[in-house]
């Protein structure tokens, strides 16, 4: 076996080199300057895990931050691997977040009474999703990688993880989410940076009551790996009942873990600033207990 390592001083001078150019890493904007989630780091060789209960709207926040990392990055080319959601109902969700017709009249078809923001949200859609490309199956790991190395993309959402395939069959499925993560991190290490959604898991509060409340960095489902080789990893809380949400972050490797406050206006399935301030109601920050960060 051949040794395999770098001297500290060649590492040294070629790390000085970078430093010293000033160049900052490349980086994806996942919305405006002005809107809290442009706090989220997205880019090449990051791996940003998002976690969320059922019907806290995941897939909703991690597809509106792809299509406005394209809209904001003009050479970006994204990859969405959803598996449980065609590319039509996606669609759907992105024309009225754009346009502002409510979901259920997109949904339902209902349009004609919206001309002039159907047309103006078709423009915008249409622009955008000449760099999207929407994974076919099988939905495995494979297929994902000659995907996008045939499209050239340089971001690919993985939603959600735990019912992506691995690279080869495995009897456990704590081993399968292993590889699969092994796999995701690879992508990363390659140069491309990975938006993966994840399913939670149901906590025991202090009577022993079954909920998501109180979830942490452990709660997401059935693999530590996928908490060592995310890079930033948040899981997102709603009270299906309120418009109130935080993306609360568990693990920031890249500097200190900031939560994110944020409203979700459900008639358009898009999550914007939150309101009064960022006050937000005392049922949601309560899913976290004393641990909540920020001045909400």
């Amino acid at each position: 076996m051949i040794a395999n390592y770098t001297t500290g001083t060649t590492l040294f001078a070629d790390w000085k080199g970078e430093l010293t150019a000033g160049t900052p890493p490349l980086l994806f904007p996942v919305a405006d300057a002005a809107h809290p989630l442009a706090q989220v780091d997205v880019g090449p060789g990051l791996v940003v895990l998002v976690g969320a209960p059922p019907a806290a709207g995941k897939t909703a926040l991690v597809m509106q931050m792809l299509f406005d990392a394209v809209r904001l990055s003009p050479n970006l080319k994204a990859l969405v691997c959803n598996v449980e959601m065609g590319p039509g109902a996606l669609l759907d969700r992105q024309l009225s977040r754009l346009s502002g017709i409510p979901y259920h009249a997109v949904r339902r078809r209902q349009v004609s009474a919206h001309a002039d923001q159907l047309a103006r949200g078709l423009d915008d859609l249409h622009e955008r999703l000449a760099r999207v490309a929407f994974l076919r199956p099988p939905f495995d790991l494979a297929n994902v990688a000659h995907a996008a190395d045939g499209f050239g993309a340089d971001l690919i959402l993985l939603d959600y993880v735990q019912r992506i395939g691995p690279p080869k069959e495995y009897a456990d499925k704590r081993l399968s989410l292993n590889a699969v993560m092994d796999t995701v991190r690879a992508m990363a290490d390659a140069g491309c940076g990975l938006l993966v959604v994840s399913a939670v898991g149901r906590q025991r509060d202090g009577n022993g009551k079954s909920s998501y409340e109180n979830l942490t960095l452990a709660s997401f489902r059935e693999s530590s790996e996928l908490e060592y080789g995310a890079d930033t990893a948040y899981i997102l809380a709603r009270e299906a009942d309120s418009s109130d949400a935080v993306l609360k972050c568990v693990k920031s490797r890249h500097g200190e873990p900031v939560d994110i406050p944020l409203h979700f206006a459900g008639e358009f399935q898009r999550f914007d600033p939150p309101d009064a301030g960022g006050k937000l109601s005392s049922k949601v920050k309560g899913l976290w207990g004393d641990s909540a960060g920020g001045d909400w």
